[in-house]
């Protein structure tokens, strides 16, 4: 059981805030931040013409719809850097939704700095792996009973998770090509979700490890989708530790790179319709990866684990791990087919994110 004797009583009131926030954006309840600049917060996902018509009745002439800095560039400000405000005289869902998700949306009014709170709602969106897009309305103008929570509270809420990171169980699990295996299962790091250190073999822990940080795409591990290579990359791996010594993978929940199952499911969409991975995500509102890697070097170092072979193309784990105190002697590249739905996929995160993929052999694939 966990020991209570080192835990600050304030930083536990303001977690337990923080997790009920999410569960209520969530859900399509609104929750009201707390700070110098209070505000009623609600995601755009949630807005209809019932909630439309209850916010128009509290807000004045106070709405707007919070949108993060690549929505607006999609829009069509081009340049735009920062996350910004559009006034909502009238609170219209099919404007909003215009706004916030249809890939033919384009600004109609102008755009506002986004306020401390205006920002700190963005972040609890994030949190609760909601659409990136949010309905304000002044904090006052709350109705009573509603939960706040401290704006600070939800900015601390990704460090403190990780820092509350413990083991809560562990059992062998034989897999196929890694008989000999243990699934470690992790409570903390990223929100509410468990997360598990699969160890396979024995490694020496008194050097170097094998590592993999594998992000859950359950598309592709569970169904085998053509559109990635992640199973591929996770099985081919485990098998490969199995027969190199050992390893650990962490299967991290981090779906989406770490936008969520919904809105991958939504940038699915999108790349039907002709954009590519990262064009996608940015359509909807997401910055290139929203992904933290500090709780996974939590779970190695709770593990026993100081020094890293990472099995990654992903050039940010290992500069993650390294800022987060573990040595990386050395990365190697974890292998997955290349198909002709793949392709696209594979090479804009060799493009746009420096991701070590070589795909000459298949340029002539056609994509």
């Amino acid at each position: 059981m966990q020991s209570s004797s080192n835990v600050d009583p304030a930083a536990g009131r303001d977690q337990i805030d923080v997790e009920r926030a999410l569960a209520e954006i969530r859900a399509g309840r609104p929750v009201v931040l707390r700070g110098e600049d209070p505000v009623l917060a609600l995601s755009a996902e949630a807005v209809d013409g019932e909630t439309a018509a209850a916010f128009a009745a509290l807000a004045g002439n106070g709405a707007r719809l919070v949108l993060p800095a690549p929505r607006l560039r999609r829009l069509g400000l081009a340049d735009r850097a920062e996350a910004g405000a559009v006034a909502l005289p009238v609170i219209d869902p099919d404007r909003i939704e215009a706004l916030a998700l249809r890939l033919d949306g384009r600004i109609d009014a102008p755009v506002a700095p986004a306020s401390a709170g205006d920002a700190a709602a963005l972040a609890l969106m994030a949190l609760a792996q909601v659409l990136p897009a949010v309905l304000v309305v002044p904090g006052e103008a709350a109705p009573p009973g509603t939960l706040s929570v401290a704006a600070e509270a939800v900015a601390r809420y990704p460090a403190r998770q990780a820092a509350a990171l413990r083991p809560v169980s562990r059992a062998p699990v034989p897999l196929a090509g890694a008989p000999d295996s243990e699934f470690v299962v992790f409570r903390g790091g990223e929100g509410l979700r468990d997360q598990v250190a699969v160890v396979i073999g024995r490694p020496d822990l008194s050097g170097p490890v094998a590592v993999r940080l594998h992000s859950a795409c359950l598309t592709g591990d569970l169904f085998g989708s053509l559109k990635c290579d992640c199973g591929d990359q996770l099985r081919g791996t485990a098998g490969w530790m199995a027969q190199h010594g050992g390893g650990i993978v962490l299967y991290l929940d981090q779906e989406g790179r770490g936008n969520g199952l919904a809105n991958k499911i939504r940038a699915y969409d999108l790349q039907a319709r002709g954009l590519d991975t990262y064009e996608a995500d940015e359509a909807l509102g997401f910055g290139l990866d929203q992904r933290r890697f500090d709780f996974a070097a939590a779970m190695l170092k709770a593990l026993g684990v100081t020094a890293v072979r990472l099995v990654s193309n992903n050039p940010e784990k290992a500069a993650s791990l390294e800022a987060a105190g573990l040595t990386v002697v050395e990365t190697q590249r974890a292998l997955g087919r290349i198909t002709p739905e793949n392709i696209r996929y594979l090479t804009a995160k060799r493009d746009r994110a420096g991701h070590a993929l070589d795909l000459d052999a298949f340029a002539c694939i056609d994509v």
